[in-house]
């Protein structure tokens, strides 16, 4: 189903390296890769104001990334965003603010401090990324789960693909 014709990405044995952008697959996958994220920029941001109606969108994946890996340092979570010191900052105040988040100092370290969400921010984020997680199972309920898993892996070689 996902394959190409061309090896999956290999020609005569090698490594693709470079080629011409303009091939049909860098198009098709730039386009879709378009639509998705557009899709994806709206559907954070309706998931911010479901979390709190005045949480920024763009904090939302702080949530989801201390709901998943538990109390981090401001500097490591800026470094897996993508953002500098000061919009983390920014984001992490108002995110105390909100009473989403809660900062202590760092067991390994007491010059330094640890974010983690408090239990109303836990709760919150849990629910709104369980609510996320039926809206895809309905959505491709005529799907094969063998499918959903294939797309989740594909889309988590793309991500690792784009750390590079």
């Amino acid at each position: 189903m996902h394959d190409s014709g061309n090896g999956g990405g290999r020609e005569g044995g090698t490594e693709r390296t470079g080629g011409d952008t303009r091939q049909p697959e860098f198009l098709a996958l730039e386009r879709e890769l378009t639509v998705l994220l557009r899709r994806a920029r709206g559907n954070q941001a309706e998931m911010a104001r479901e979390v709190h109606p005045d949480l920024e969108s763009s904090a939302y994946g702080l949530l989801v990334r201390l709901g998943e890996c538990g109390g981090q340092r401001a500097t490591e979570l800026a470094a897996f965003i993508g953002v500098g010191k000061a919009t983390m900052s920014r984001q992490l105040r108002a995110l105390e603010d909100l009473g989403l988040i809660a900062r202590e100092p760092d067991p390994a370290d007491g010059r330094a401090w640890l974010v983690d969400l408090t239990p109303e921010g836990r709760e919150r984020v849990r629910r709104v990324r369980e609510a996320r997680r039926a809206r895809y199972a309905g959505r491709l309920a005529d799907w094969d789960p063998r499918e959903v898993a294939e797309l989740a892996r594909l889309l988590h070689e793309l991500n690792r693909g784009m750390e590079k």
